[in-house]
């Protein structure tokens, strides 16, 4: 259990989430907060990988779906494994830092990532070490985010990442928040810093919320076993077009050049009927007939009760959606 959630008011998260805090009472408060000030965001359940040796940086571009053969000393970006028919797999983030990748992932893919790469090593000159017991994912998120990294004795990163005072590092993320990687040891002092420089905790719950208005999707939250990535928006940010052969390359250069994808993401606005939002997975119906399915759900503190959902491409943006009974719309 993260320190996050022995702070005041503190209330847990679950399921994929849990262990850390969903929010400290006052969620929209803190939603409001992300877009005025600083929220430090506990992600410390996100599980840390280092890749090291020699090979590392040609070897995983061979690999993965971006290019990261030439990746600088605290250069940052994000990338996929893809299947063999090119599904999404694994969603990285990967920094290049004093002579290794540190290679952060969703929570609960430590394992499947660790396989993966154990599985891809060959002969090559690299090591690999699951470093999550001693190394933890701290966000800032904010329009204040630079000022309290000043004054807790961060350098902000302009873009990739820069050196923090106890070791680890501060890395800008592509929609602008700082994402920090910390000692584990030091987890609840580095919260407890940050909160002194001027940052106030806020919970995942504000954090998703920014994360659902702003479209970007979330491995296993808005996919599942047939997801390629120009579904979601991952071609963008994720997928180099320009690489040499990866896994599932086939399927990302035929749907680049040849067509377009069969489904989408989009933002739906829900019904306010009930204070309990749909799971994760949910039917999306139109017509009587599964369409789609739900992402994340949340209430948001301006736009009400919204979601991420991926369905079939073919749906007008005005079409009448239903989800779990209740009516839905496209935003």
């Amino acid at each position: 259990m993260s320190p996050s959630v022995g702070l005041p008011t503190a209330v847990a998260a679950d399921g994929l989430d849990t262990g850390i805090a969903w929010h400290y009472g006052d969620p929209m408060r803190e939603q409001r907060l992300l877009e005025t000030a600083a929220g430090v965001i506990d992600r410390s359940n996100r599980p840390v990988l280092v890749v090291s040796g020699s090979d590392r940086l040609p070897w995983l571009h061979s690999i993965c779906s971006q290019h990261v053969s030439n990746l600088s000393d605290g250069q940052s970006t994000e990338a996929l494994v893809l299947s063999p028919h090119g599904h999404v797999e694994q969603h990285w983030q990967l920094t290049e830092r004093n002579g290794m990748v540190w290679l952060d992932v969703e929570p609960g893919m430590a394992d499947d990532a660790l396989a993966y790469l154990q599985k891809m090593r060959f002969l090559k000159r690299v090591e690999l070490s699951d470093v999550s017991d001693e190394w933890a994912v701290v966000g800032l998120v904010g329009p204040a985010a630079d000022a309290v990294l000043l004054a807790a004795g961060y350098s902000p990163p302009v873009t990739g990442a820069t050196a923090a005072p106890g070791g680890g590092f501060a890395r800008r993320t592509p929609w602008g928040d700082v994402d920090l990687v910390v000692s584990r040891g030091r987890l609840a002092d580095e919260i407890a810093g940050l909160i002194a420089a001027g940052a106030a905790p806020a919970g995942l719950w504000a954090y998703e919320a920014k994360r659902v208005e702003a479209r970007r999707p979330r491995l296993r939250f808005e996919t599942d076993h047939r997801t390629i990535p120009h579904e979601v928006g991952w071609i963008d940010t994720a997928v180099h077009l320009d690489k040499g052969c990866y896994r599932g390359q086939e399927t990302v250069a035929r749907v680049q050049n040849l067509g377009r994808p069969p489904r989408r993401l989009v933002l739906v606005h829900l019904a306010g009927e009930s204070d309990v939002l749909p799971e994760v997975g949910t039917s999306v119906e139109h017509g009587g007939r599964s369409v789609g399915f739900l992402g994340t759900a949340v209430q948001h503190h301006e736009l009400g009760p919204v979601a991420l959902a991926v369905i079939k491409r073919s749906i007008p943006d005005d079409a009448q959606l239903t989800v779990a009974g209740s009516l839905a719309a496209i935003a």
